[in-house]
């Protein structure tokens, strides 16, 4: 009850009090005080007061005590790897394809009809990861792109990004199209080919040698449309060749018809099959590489030293692989002669029963990578894919008879600077000899019957490097063996072998460049080359008035940037490799070699091939012509780095 509300009522009460006293005055003495009176009802409820005002803010209190530091935390994870370092991208450069983990790019190979094959050699056999059609790459393996027609790719197709996932990493990938794979090492195609495509049998087909898992060159011979016969090198010691009859469908998929292997053993079979080419007549050129030992100082004369490892780590495991290659089962035990291997070797009658194999002692012995014939079908150039090479050029005496002729080898002029971006080369061509094929077997043959037991240290039992400064001092007379000379043609009348077994020491004894460092395969693109030396219109909607010869200089080291001799280049692209061209003149000579792309390397603490900018040409290995000029350039820089590429590109675009 309010305050005001009690006041109030005790006001009342008293009044009436007053008025009741006043009477009992009047009347007579006050009777006593009557009882308290029940209370009154509460009076309404009064306004509430405004409410006061805030209180001023305290002060701050005083800071308090730094607290005690906390324990360290736990290290975090490793992050994730980084990507591989991006350079500037190089116009007209396009990323084609990536091979899986392990595989190098080999193989391509563009049809008329537009079909681009190429291979994955010697993926890692660890990949796991399956494509869309369930095949995995570990395993040697010959595909196509499938799904348009290569020939007509257009100019601003769309580079493929570089794999960053595993599964990305463990398959092929590729810009446009789809990836079909043909083969892997050891498809036999419902039993259609007895052992599995790349194995290896000795001449008697009773021994596994091995099982290759390095496909190479492609060629493909057409029987007709969306048909023929594709031939692929297999690169091991020793070396072989599948043929697979296929067939195109009507959804664009190739299928296996037929499938063998080459018997090579005609010619006592062959070694490190590498790169090669399709003949002008439509025969393939199989080139056999890295099965000479020797260097660039030194014959083969070590070849049956009692101790192998003596002359190369290889050696003896090579010669023991031949052996068995040779002699099989059959309780023989013939020697492989070290003549008879490091040719180009041409497949002829390549869709009959049985190709015939025939090797062209007359292109000369080294480390073939590969050879093209020129379309007058008789100029041919090679390449020697080793440390302190040589380049090569042979003209037959007769067209598509490349069994007679003369051999050349090339003289280098160096343009007045070192960089190699802008460094180039004039060529003059030094005549090394002219002989055919009989006549340099002949010559081969006499070393037959050589084996390790007739090894006598100090002495060799194949041709020498004083030999073959004699032949090239135009001696008489092979020198004595107290002289230097080898124990076959001591004291004989001189000839010409040394020009087509030893064609490298031949070569540097004339005066020829032998310095190149892992030259590669050398190609050209026929129609445009035809259509410019010879006026021949080959080419739709162009007019093409120089054509050039195109090749890959994987890796520019040693004895190209040694300060020595005739190439003398600094070390700035080094392991990162290039890509050459040499303008063809009139007869299909050439006498010039120019620079078109160069790989490129950045600052880092990396070395050999993972320096290289991902974005451009690592170790390129083969190159191929396109007929509208593009190229395209297989890498070979695998065992050193992730994912090697298939690049195409414009030189129109420099």
């Amino acid at each position: 009850m309010s305050t005001l509300n009690k006041t109030f009522k005790l006001s009342a009460i008293a009044a009436t009090l007053a008025l009741v006293l006043t009477g009992c005055e009047l009347d007579g003495e006050d009777g006593a005080q009557g009882p308290q009176g029940a209370p009154g009802a509460d009076g309404v409820a009064g306004t509430d007061g405004t409410n006061g005002q805030n209180g001023a803010d305290g002060a701050n209190g005083a800071d308090g005590a730094d607290g005690q530091n906390g324990a360290d935390g736990a290290d975090g994870q490793d992050g994730a790897d980084g990507q591989d370092a991006q350079g500037t991208s190089i116009p007209g450069l396009t990323r084609i394809a990536t091979v899986p983990l392990g595989a190098e790019v080999t193989g391509m190979y563009l049809t008329e009809e537009g079909d681009l094959f190429f291979n994955a050699q010697h993926p890692s056999d660890s990949n796991m990861t399956a494509d869309s059609d369930g095949k995995v790459f570990n395993k040697g393996t010959i595909g196509v792109i499938t799904g348009l027609n290569f020939n007509k790719i257009p100019a601003n197709v769309s580079s493929s990004a570089k794999p960053m996932t595993q599964a990305e990493m463990e398959t092929v990938q590729v810009a446009i199209g789809d990836y079909q794979v043909l083969a892997q090492t050891g498809d036999t195609f419902d039993g259609k080919i007895e052992g599995g495509v790349g194995h290896i049998y000795s001449f008697d087909g009773e021994v596994l040698i091995n099982e290759n898992h390095n496909p190479d060159f492609n060629g493909f011979v057409q029987t007709g449309a969306g048909e023929g016969y594709l031939f692929t090198n297999w690169e091991l010691i020793p070396g072989g060749m599948s043929r697979l009859k296929i067939n195109k469908g009507t959804d664009g998929k190739w299928s296996v018809e037929e499938a063998m292997m080459v018997d090579f053993s005609s010619v006592m079979g062959t070694g490190a099959n590498c790169f090669g080419s399709v003949s002008p007549w439509g025969t393939p050129m199989t080139a056999e590489e890295w099965i000479i030992a020797d260097d660039m100082n030194n014959t083969s004369s070590g070849w049956n030293h009692s101790d192998p490892s003596q002359v190369s780590p290889y050696l003896e495991g090579n010669i023991e692989d031949m052996t068995n290659y040779i002699n099989g089962n059959t309780g023989g035990t013939t020697f492989p002669n070290t003549y008879r291997y490091g040719y180009i070797v041409e497949v002829q009658n390549p869709t009959t029963t049985s190709p015939t194999p025939v090797k062209h002692f007359t292109l000369g012995r080294v480390q073939h990578e590969n050879s093209v014939v020129m379309p007058d079908e008789r100029t041919v150039y090679t390449t020697q894919d080793d440390t302190g090479g040589v380049l090569l050029k042979f003209v037959a005496d007769a067209a598509q008879d490349l069994s007679s002729g003369t051999l050349y080898a090339a003289k280098l002029q160096q343009d007045d600077s070192k960089e190699p971006a802008v460094t180039g080369f004039d060529v003059t061509w030094v005549p090394l000899a002219t002989a055919n094929n009989a006549q340099i077997e002949a010559w081969i043959a006499e070393y037959d019957s050589i084996s390790q037991d007739d090894y006598v240290e100090g002495q060799s039992n194949y041709m020498t490097v004083s030999d073959v400064e004699a032949w090239a001092n135009g001696d008489a007379l092979y020198p004595t063996v107290e002289n230097g000379g080898s124990t076959v043609t001591a004291g004989r009348p001189m000839d010409d072998r040394a020009a087509f077994i030893e064609t490298r020491q031949a070569a540097k004894a004339k005066g020829a460049t032998a310095e190149f460092r892992k030259l590669e395969g050398i190609n050209i693109n026929q129609k445009r080359a035809k259509e410019a030396v010879e006026g021949t219109d080959l080419i739709a909607g162009e007019v093409v008035t120089q054509a050039y010869m195109y090749f890959g200089n994987s890796d520019m080291d040693n004895t190209m940037i040694d300060d020595e001799g005739d190439i003398q280049l600094d070390d700035r692209v080094k392991d990162c490799g290039a890509v050459y061209r040499m303008p063809l003149l009139a007869g299909y000579d050439t006498n010039r070699i120019e620079p078109v792309l160069m790989g490129s390397t950045y600052r880092s603490s990396l070395d050999k091939p993972s320096r290289c900018d991902a974005n451009n040409i690592t170790q390129p290995d083969n190159v191929m012509v396109m007929d509208d000029g593009r190229i395209l350039i297989g890498e070979d820089a695998s065992s050193e780095r992730t994912n090697d590429t298939l690049w195409m590109y414009d030189p129109k675009a420099k």
